[in-house]
């Protein structure tokens, strides 16, 4: 698979000589691909992605894999707060009011495939733009099948854990030993689980949702 190759000005080289370790998938926000594309090659804005796949499944390819593009801003995942250095971008054209394409998702997954063997990347480090930015950021939102890519061994899917009933504390501890290492509270990180996992759940934090905090 070749992506059509249409460079954007808005990179720089990975800090520290870092390599990818990472993969994080966001949605465009804007009405077209032709729009997001637009706005990721615009020196204004100072925004890029290292990919972007269309409605239709048409895939660019803005900034190389070796160089860091500016697609993750402040963040933070497993005590890394430099996400751009250590991740690998992809937009995917979608307003996040509406499912995923299924060419969409067919690309992402031969993108992925070849991502994750190039770089020795793990399915547990594909993450959304929420992940790394919980209350800041939704994408890709509770509409994309994180569990289609977990089946096909491109992400991770917990197996739910009982246990004790948590306090807030118990359950913010859960989340940061899976990851989630930046300052969100209970509150917050209740609402990023659930976008990802349990994405038509409701109402308080239950045992539900303290099982999945368990398994991650």
């Amino acid at each position: 698979m070749t992506p059509i190759w249409h460079p954007s000005p808005n990179f720089g080289p990975r800090r520290d000589l870092a390599r990818p370790s990472l993969v994080l998938i966001h949605y465009t926000a804007m009405d077209s691909a032709e729009a997001a594309l637009e706005r990721l090659c615009d020196p204004g804005p100072e925004v890029s992605a290292h990919y972007l796949i269309g409605e239709k499944g048409t895939l660019w390819q803005m900034v190389r894999e070796d160089d860091r593009a500016w697609h993750a801003g402040a963040g933070s995942w497993m005590g890394c707060d430099d996400i751009n250095s250590q991740s690998i971008g992809i937009e995917l054209a979608n307003r996040g009011d509406h499912p995923f394409s299924e060419p969409q998702m067919t690309v992402l997954e031969k993108l992925l495939a070849g991502i994750l063997t190039r770089w020795s990347i793990s399915p547990q480090s594909v993450l959304g733009h929420s992940d790394t930015a919980p209350g800041r950021k939704i994408d890709p939102g509770k509409r994309f099948d994180w569990k289609r890519l977990a089946d096909a061994g491109l992400a991770h899917w917990p197996e739910p854990v009982n246990g004790p009933e948590m306090d807030g504390d118990g359950f913010v501890a859960a989340m940061r030993n899976a990851g989630y290492t930046g300052s969100a509270d209970a509150a917050v990180l209740l609402d990023v689980l659930r976008h990802r996992y349990r994405p038509f759940a409701r109402g308080p934090r239950g045992a539900a949702d303290e099982a999945v905090a368990r398994g991650l």
